[in-house]
């Protein structure tokens, strides 16, 4: 056994330092276990030596302790040893006493943060998400202070920033590199006073030239002026404004026509964005745009957005949300022709994701058109579209063999039955039917019918199309949602669903503990949610958390126990009156 602890060596070789006979005569005989504790001068070369000579080596103890070098960026401390000497172990040792080798305290630990490689430091920092935790951290040592600010991109501000000009300027100073920024006032007031305005704007195109993407949230006191500084920012490729009350039609023009890089708009709550839809047709001419959103802005109509042109060649993603529906029945589309389907000529063949919600296309096909000419659609989610029918999921399926994702939540209109007035949904099993015959590829389903009026509207969907859908289509994940919809047999189609992974029933009362228990028949299911399904009890759910090993179990307001779902699965939230436990 060799043990050297705590011994200077920095001009000579352990063996001449310490008078042991020369590794190369002797030490492949006699050194079992070697230990080198502290020692000072130690390098790869004198490992490389004993990996050479020790061939008997079963056991090595090092405990280094680190030295100051000299670096480009400073004086820091490293290990005199390097991935050299490991490697020569590995080499140096025969194979029959590498199984034993062992390896004990390789780098004793005395290191800081501050003896690591500024590369290092920068990885380690870029790993920390909660800007908390990186202003702490940052105050530890002026080189971390360096290190965050120079690689520091993205920062979100708020009603925290006081005063918000003079600390805006201040982060912006010193975080050159920002990419993102995002401004929230959610919990502010207009009356608070302490809010970045057209100045904070200027500051931004000034200070940040790298910015990409910036979001602004609430702010009541930015208006056209301060949009017009962002046609500095040409690296700008997303804008999000939200409850931007003072933007007008106006100020998108300006971004529209000096953000050349504007690759993506989002308007939420914009309310007055109105009149003149200039902004939309410049963005469309241009073509640059691959995701707009608009939601709740009461100024642009679904009939605005058919001037973007030939901006739908490009777009990827396009979401048109309306909260009030009832105020935009009274909104006719122009260029609407009777009776002639190619009133709207565009094509948005790039189009991969298409969301739409509280719109009215009665006789107007309006956005309903995008159903026919979205070839590459993938996800489409359509919610309490007024005037959708069979004939539009027929063009669909014609149009969108690629569809993997579909939505609908449907709401029962009034019609004239045989004898009186009934509520009824618009789509039948023929929409089921050719889904299930043209997209072969849904994996993602949702189902939600709701009625305001009635609790038992007519239906169009059939138990026996709703079995044959589920059952013709690789459905990985369905979410079904309806009172007295979905039942038993419905049920029993999703049990032989092939390739169920993931179930979701909110508010389907008719499904009982017989309908449960088919599930536990399923061989693929891993993921369960229950929320608000009064229908079944513990004896159904316990049937199917015993013969699944399920992953995630979700129950929410049923008549279930917690003591059924307990342990049920790796992950259980459990939420019955207000009561919410986990496991």
């Amino acid at each position: 056994m060799l043990w050297i602890q705590s011994y200077e060596m920095s001009r000579f070789s352990v063996s001449f330092d310490l008078n042991i006979p020369a590794f190369e005569e002797q030490a492949d005989i006699l050194a079992e276990k070697v230990c080198l504790h502290f020692v000072i001068g130690l390098t790869d070369s004198d490992v490389i030596t004993l990996a050479q000579n020790c061939s008997n080596l079963k056991s090595i103890s090092l405990q280094l302790k680190p030295v100051s070098c000299e670096e480009p960026e400073g004086s820091i401390y490293r290990t005199p040893l390097t991935d050299e000497s490991l490697k020569a172990l590995a080499l140096g040792c025969p194979l029959r006493c590498l199984w034993n080798l062992g390896i004990t305290n390789l780098v004793h630990p005395y290191f800081t943060m501050e003896d690591l490689p500024g590369a290092a430091l920068a990885e380690i920092m870029k790993r920390i998400t909660r800007t908390s935790d990186l202003s702490s951290l940052s105050l530890v040592s002026k080189r971390l202070y360096t290190i965050d600010a120079e690689h520091r991109s993205t920062i979100r501000v708020g009603r925290g920033l006081w005063p918000a000009k003079e600390a805006l300027l201040t982060l912006c100073s010193r975080f050159s590199n920002l990419r993102k920024v995002e401004i929230n006032y959610h919990d502010s007031t207009r009356g608070d006073g302490n809010q970045i305005d057209n100045q904070g704007l200027l500051t931004l195109s000034t200070c940040c030239p790298l910015l990409t993407d910036l979001i602004l949230s609430f702010c009541y006191y930015i208006d056209d002026s301060g949009l017009a500084y962002l046609t500095d920012c040409k690296k700008l490729v997303s804008l999000r404004l939200n409850s931007a009350k003072n933007i007008t039609s106006s100020g998108l023009l300006v971004v529209a026509i000096g953000c050349k890089n504007l690759s993506g708009l989002h308007l939420i709550n914009c309310n007055k964005i109105s009149g003149n839809p200039e902004w939309l047709k410049y963005l469309g001419s241009d073509g640059s745009l691959e995701e707009l959103v608009v939601k709740n802005c009461g100024g642009i109509s679904q009939y605005d957005l058919l001037l973007f042109g030939p901006g739908w060649m490009k777009l990827q993603r396009f979401v048109f949300e309306v909260s009030n529906l009832y105020n935009i029945l009274r909104l006719r589309d122009p260029s609407f022709v009777a009776n002639y389907q190619h009133s709207y000529d565009f094509c948005c063949e790039s189009l991969k994701d298409l969301r739409l919600r509280g719109i009215a296309t009665v006789e107007e096909i309006g956005l309903r058109s995008l159903l026919g000419k979205s070839k590459s659609l993938q996800i489409l989610c359509l919610h309490f579209v007024l005037g959708l029918t069979d004939s539009d999921m027929i063009t669909l399926s014609q149009n969108c063999s690629n569809l993997k994702s579909i939505s609908l939540q449907l709401e029962s209109v009034l019609g004239v039955g045989p004898q009186r007035r009934v509520f009824r949904m618009l789509l039948t099993d023929v929409s089921l039917k050719t889904l299930a015959l043209g997209c072969r590829m849904l994996q993602i389903v949702e189902l939600a019918v709701y009625s305001r009026h009635t609790p038992y509207p007519e239906i169009g969907f059939s138990q026996e199309g709703l079995a044959t859908f589920f059952q013709s289509c690789p459905i990985r994940e369905p979410v079904l949602c309806g009172v007295n919809i979905f039942d038993d047999e419905v049920m029993k189609a999703l049990s032989s669903a092939q390739f169920l992974e993931t179930l979701k029933l909110m508010d389907c009362n008719r499904i009982t503990d017989a309908g449960m228990r088919l599930l536990a028949n399923s061989s693929s299911l891993v993921n369960l949610t229950l929320q608000d399904c009064r229908g079944f009890t513990d004896d159904g759910v316990s049937e199917v958390v015993r013969a699944r090993n399920l992953d995630s179990l979700i129950v929410q307001g049923c008549r279930v126990s917690w003591k059924a779902v307990k342990g049920a699965a790796k992950s259980v939230r459990y939420d019955r009156g207000g009561e919410v436990q986990t496991a």
